[in-house]
């Protein structure tokens, strides 16, 4: 969105005009548009509908080297519309990037070289591993600012002002807006940020830059149906990438808080694809809708794991989105109409409570009142209609610690389903105060990520007896709740539940008779997962 304002600014045209941009949800562009940014996930809808982009002479796709899902599929989808359309012109641009890996993917095409006008910039790596990468490089975002800040209060007065900024994407965007603030004259800024800063955003006047040499990233466990956020090393891309960021506006200092030797042997030449390490659902359904049935097959530039297709192609039929056959249901076709998960939506925003460090109890108190007895699905629909009655305010969201960017896109969520539903002449009926129908229909799509109280701790999940528990910021924690169901299980210092809401067993059998209904190859692991569910018909 702000590329595209800026690129107005510079054609001279209103935003929407010769210069627009298309997000999930947010649609501005006019007839006179000529240059519309996008997102990948974007263009990967634009395909399902178009596969031969006939609205378009030129494709250009950006910072390629951050491998995002949608992007590895429009490799792939791209690749066949050039043969189809010779006069199409593809350019695949990044900083950092493996040019001829992607120079023989795509049919040994041509590599241009331009130079950058990035200032010097120089590295400088420890002389031996640190002993103790918290205290050199400290993690947590606000605690990092927390610490600084009081070291900087410790040196006393005659050192000049140090602005301590923070930046991370669950941060209100006034907040974050802040760290684009020249600093006060007689005074010094540092932004302490997650990767965040690694490619999208620019800085002006950044002349230092300490990268830790490491990033939390979301690894997903087929066999547990499970999201892992991993600290794990960062590749020599990213570490460029970062390096880069001392140099856009002047000479700068890179400071790596590791030696040369473990950037050499130790890291990655690239970061390993997202399609290599997330759920599948989602792609698989779009690539499915696509008419793209012989998966094995597909032309991925680096392949997923067959047991992670294999997990969503599991996941997709049970929800009926395909056939005995694996081919898309009339149910399919339509769920791969809505822009989000196969599951839900509202789910996928950013966090709707913000909980400032020097408020959490306050925070933690005005988030106690929309607490449901019955969960944090149900929560977060209390948290909606309060806000919706009043008058989609602002300032009540200010006053009770919610996003307001988040509920806001809550709306054009909500909207645009909305819009999707009425397309397909389906009525949209209010449960009103009878929410247990709410938590009836996420058994309908959640009935894989279940889970019963465990005599001796937690809850065990239904499918594979995992250990896993309720997260303490949810509103059951602490309750009775003996059956739930989950939105994700995201591993930290434990495997939290996320999302949860207590449910009835018999609505799980109710709601997903075909998941008991499997090949006889597959008979023994499901007969197992019956004999665990079987019980619960029976209470």
């Amino acid at each position: 969105m702000s590329v595209a304002k800026r690129v107005a600014e510079e054609v001279g045209c209103e935003l929407g005009r010769e210069v627009g941009y298309t997000i999930r949800f947010e649609d501005c562009t006019s007839p006179a548009t000529k240059i519309k940014y996008m997102t990948d996930g974007m263009l990967e809808r634009e395909i399902l509908v178009d596969p031969d982009l006939k609205r378009y002479s030129v494709i250009m796709l950006d910072e390629a080297h951050e491998r995002t899902i949608a992007t590895d599929v429009l490799f792939a989808l791209l690749k066949k519309t050039v043969k189809r359309r010779p006069d199409l012109k593809v350019i695949v641009t990044s900083a950092t990037l493996d040019a001829d890996k992607f120079s023989s993917y795509f049919n040994e095409c041509p590599i241009f070289t331009i130079p950058g006008r990035t200032y010097p910039v120089e590295i400088l790596y420890s002389r031996e591993p640190e002993s103790d990468y918290l205290d050199a490089a400290l993690e947590e975002i606000d605690t990092s600012c927390e610490i600084l800040y009081e070291r900087m209060k410790a040196l006393g007065p005659s050192v000049p002002e140090l602005i301590i900024l923070p930046v991370y994407s669950a941060l209100p965007s006034e907040m974050q807006s802040r760290i684009f603030e020249p600093a006060p004259p007689g005074s010094r800024k540092v932004v302490i940020a997650t990767n965040i800063a690694e490619t999208s955003i620019t800085i002006d006047h950044i002349h230092y830059v300490v990268d830790p040499g490491f990033v939390k990233q979301n690894a997903y466990d087929p066999k547990l149906g499970m999201d892992s956020l991993v600290v794990t090393p960062i590749s020599q891309a990213q570490a460029n990438q970062r390096a880069g960021r001392a140099g856009r506006t002047g000479p700068g200092k890179c400071f790596r808080l590791y030696t040369e030797a473990a950037y050499q042997t130790e890291m990655l030449p690239t970061t390993v694809p997202e399609i290599q390490r997330q759920n599948l659902s989602h792609t698989i359904l779009m690539l499915k809708a696509m008419g793209i049935n012989d998966l094995l097959h597909f032309d991925f530039m680096d392949p997923p794991p067959i047991n992670t297709m294999l997990t969503a192609l599991e996941e997709l039929y049970a929800l009926s989105a395909l056939d005995d056959e694996g081919l898309l249901t009339r149910l399919g076709r339509k769920m791969a109409d809505f822009p989000m998960e196969p599951i839900v939506a509202m789910l996928n925003l950013p966090n709707v409570f913000y909980r400032p460090k020097e408020k959490q109890a306050q925070a933690d108190q005005k988030k106690a009142k929309f607490h449901d007895p019955s969960g944090d699905h149900l929560t977060l629909l209390n948290v909606y209609n309060a806000w919706k009655h009043s008058g989609y305010s602002s300032p009540w969201c200010f006053e009770n610690f919610i996003q307001a960017r988040s509920m806001r896109r809550a709306k054009d969520v909500r909207d645009q389903i909305v819009k999707i539903m009425e397309r397909y002449k389906h009525p949209i009926v209010s449960c009103g105060r009878h929410t247990q129908k709410v938590r009836q229909a996420l058994c309908s799509g959640f009935f894989r990520n279940s889970a019963r109280k465990d005599p001796q701790e937690g809850y065990k999940t239904l499918i594979e007896g995992t250990p896993v528990y309720l997260h303490p910021s949810s509103a059951l924690f602490g309750k009775q709740a003996e059956w739930v169901i989950y939105h994700t299980l995201v591993l930290t210092t434990k495997e939290y539940m996320h999302c949860t809401t207590a449910i009835e067993p018999k609505w799980l059998v109710e709601a997903a008779p075909t998941f008991f209904k499997v090949a006889p190859s597959d008979r023994l692991s499901k007969r197992r997962q019956a004999e665990r569910i079987q019980p619960l018909y029976n209470k």
